[in-house]
């Protein structure tokens, strides 16, 4: 089996140079890049093509939070592992509301690091020792939150848009739109649009939307 490609990102290289030297010592990993902040993962992601992207929270120029959003709108398949020294549940709540499959503190054992690379690249979702008890309740009810343009991309078909529209509107691809919809549905265990357009009415979400529309127009 080839070795897992991983791209890290951190603006200390010290820190960055230690993880790649540990790391590459194990046959099943292979650090194919080291960058040091979000706008270069955003820039070099397509071309280095990574199967797990490390990504530090707090970097110059586009930090992790905002380039993880990014990326997963140019590839919803992409797989973020947050890699920080914060274990504040600020933090690890808003990391995976922005779409991060996991979140690693920097100072946990290799052994963790490896065991969350493995499990983010099979398609799992890790938190490193001591983390499930910091979530807010919404992630303790086992519900995966929603990120916030899959919040964004609800509303749009909660609205009777099409995917097309949808794709036009917030300038991404329709095949986007429909790796959203569809990973909207599985968070909300919803089966149909009218399903999402009850649960968006329900929960004030095209009310808000509306209020906040007036209240732009005054």
């Amino acid at each position: 089996m080839r070795p897992i490609r991983i791209v890290i990102a951190d603006d200390h290289p010290l820190v960055t140079e230690g993880i790649k030297g540990i790391l590459e010592s194990y046959d099943a990993i292979e650090v194919i890049a080291t960058l040091s902040d979000g706008q270069e993962v955003v820039d070099q992601y397509s071309e280095l093509a990574p199967d797990v992207v490390l990504m530090d929270l707090n970097m110059p120029r586009l930090s992790g939070l905002a380039a993880t959003e990014i990326l997963l709108e140019q590839d919803p398949d992409c797989k973020i592992l947050i890699l920080s020294m914060h274990d504040s549940p600020e933090y690890i709540t808003t990391s995976l509301r922005n779409g991060a499959k996991g979140y690693i503190l920097k100072d946990v054992p290799i052994d963790q690091i490896l065991e969350a690379i493995e499990i983010v690249h099979n398609g799992g979702t890790f938190l490193c020792s001591g983390s499930a008890d910091k979530l807010t309740p919404c992630e303790e009810s086992g519900r995966e939150p929603l990120t916030s343009r899959e919040q964004t991309v609800l509303l749009q078909l909660a609205s009777g848009k099409s995917n097309k529209q949808v794709a036009y509107d917030l300038d991404i691809s329709v095949r986007t739109v429909e790796t959203h919809r569809k990973n909207i549905k599985r968070k909300l265990g919803i089966a149909t649009t009218a399903g999402l357009t009850r649960y968006a009415l329900e929960h004030g979400v095209l009310q808000e939307s509306v209020g906040d529309s007036l209240a732009g127009g005054r």
